[in-house]
């Protein structure tokens, strides 16, 4: 790594030295302020569509900002491989906080689907460009403990922010988790800034932006838009679901490494793997709760505690990465990781199947959640150690991106599974379909391995030699 800013600190003892402290803490702090936004409006829309009378776009308030979100990833990985990523980093948080702004200020649910894409739009570009800010500022010994900590950033508003969010919007209002957020974000930004001043752009500074992928990026929102919205529609809702998906395969191709759709071995299955987790896991996650709810009669603080253990052992699984750092291969930490939540998948369809106890079910999702916690981190380090700093910011996005359409994808698909079966059936057909995608999960993740050495191997090789 010695063409990178942070060669002369590879001594550095950890994340919070003081050469990283700062940078650590903003960064920390700006994913758990995108995490808890994310699950405080889950609690508190219901609250939102009744006062601003738009339950026709409840759903649109959601899939908004995940559609919106691919286009900034693609623009804040683009520019970033240019001219590196602190403006992208700077404008994606501008952005985000514009879109609390106008939801929290909205006077009706239109208005309020326009601030989510702005949000969504936010979001989407500071999640690319703090992988690109890890890629240059850490070594990469230090790589798995910043993408535990990134974990960790996600558990804790799982646990406290559906509570603090509902707490927010009886005592204060709904509009307060919305507006309340934005000093915190200008906070975070302002701990970042002095850390990021120095990290330089790609190796080709002078080439121009990538329109191109911009229109695709473009392209692939709306298909995100019309999956979720066709699954709504009766009767051709199936064609204009398959028309969304051809459109979205089109689309995602060139924001994608070559060969990722075909699971290449090394980059492009990687960024295959990441969709293909994410519509595995998310696919079914979103179940578990309706599942115990309906079929065990459990009642929702109950049903919501298996996604609570999910997110404890994600948090424990993360750490524990972290913590063996490279004495556990990225190779290997994929692999159980997956297993372990492809064989949580295959638990629950069994509750489903043959009315097992609900305990199963929850039990196999704090399961599950130890293996997403194995697997993502190291998903975002294998995909820094093959990247260069010419493409890291186009790798960052591709990531994001395969994780986001992934995650659409199996949600519509899912929703249309559901609704074609009726009672249990339902949710026994509903979790065959995520435990398909886990089997060719299990099926691709050994494709990760690359057959030449990386950027960064090839790096510290150039540096012993004489």
């Amino acid at each position: 790594m010695s063409s990178q800013p942070n060669a002369s600190i590879n001594g550095s003892p950890g994340l919070l030295a003081p050469e990283f402290r700062w940078v650590t803490l903003g960064m920390f702090t700006l994913v758990f302020l995108v995490a808890f936004e994310s699950l405080a409006v889950t609690t508190v829309m219901p609250l939102v569509s009744a006062e601003l009378d738009g339950s026709g776009l409840y759903a649109l308030a959601f899939a908004a900002p995940m559609a919106s979100g691919v286009i900034g990833m693609v623009a804040a990985g683009s520019y970033s491989d240019r001219h590196g990523p602190v403006l992208p980093l700077y404008v994606s948080c501008g952005i985000f906080v514009l879109g609390l702004l106008v939801c929290g200020l909205s006077p009706n649910m239109e208005m309020l689907v326009a601030g989510r894409l702005v949000q969504g739009l936010g979001g989407g570009a500071i999640t690319v460009a703090l992988y690109v800010v890890v890629a240059r500022a850490y070594v990469p010994r230090l790589h798995p403990q910043i993408f535990a900590a990134f974990a960790a950033a996600w558990v804790v508003p799982s646990l406290i922010g559906p509570f603090a969010a509902g707490l927010v919007a009886q005592t204060i209002g709904w509009r307060w988790v919305f507006l309340g957020v934005v000093g915190l974000v200008v906070l975070a930004m302002a701990a970042v800034v002095p850390s990021v001043r120095g990290l330089g752009g790609g190796e080709n500074p002078e080439a121009a932006f990538g329109w191109r992928s911009l229109g695709w990026a473009t392209l692939a929102a709306a298909a995100v838009l019309g999956l979720n919205l066709a699954a709504r529609v009766p009767v051709l809702g199936p064609a204009l679901m398959a028309l969304a998906v051809v459109m979205m395969v089109l689309a995602v191709r060139p924001l994608l490494p070559r060969g990722s759709l075909l699971a290449a071995r090394g980059l492009p299955a990687t960024i295959l793997v990441r969709g293909l987790t994410a519509a595995a896991f998310f696919g079914t996650e979103v179940y578990l709760p309706y599942l115990l709810i309906q079929r065990f009669g459990l009642g929702a603080a109950i049903a919501g505690l298996a996604l609570t253990g999910g997110a404890i052992c994600w948090s424990l699984g993360s750490a524990i990465q972290g913590r063996m750092g490279e004495r556990l291969s990225n190779e290997l930490a994929m692999l159980i990781g997956s297993a372990l939540g492809v064989g949580a998948i295959v638990l629950v369809l069994a509750t489903a199947a043959f009315h097992l106890p609900a305990l199963v079910a929850i039990l196999a999702w704090a399961m599950g959640g130890g293996g997403m916690g194995l697997v993502y981190p190291r998903q975002n380090v294998h995909l820094i150690k093959l990247s260069t700093t010419a493409n890291q910011g186009f790798n960052s996005s591709a990531l994001a991106v395969s994780d986001s359409l992934g995650s659409a994808l199996a949600l519509a698909v899912g929703g249309l599974v559901f609704g074609a079966f009726s009672g249990n059936d339902s949710f026994t057909a509903v979790f065959v379909f995520t435990a398909a995608i886990g089997a060719l999960l299990l099926l691709i993740t050994p494709r990760v391995r690359s057959k030449v050495p990386s950027h960064a191997e090839r790096e510290d090789v150039a540096t012993l030699e004489p």
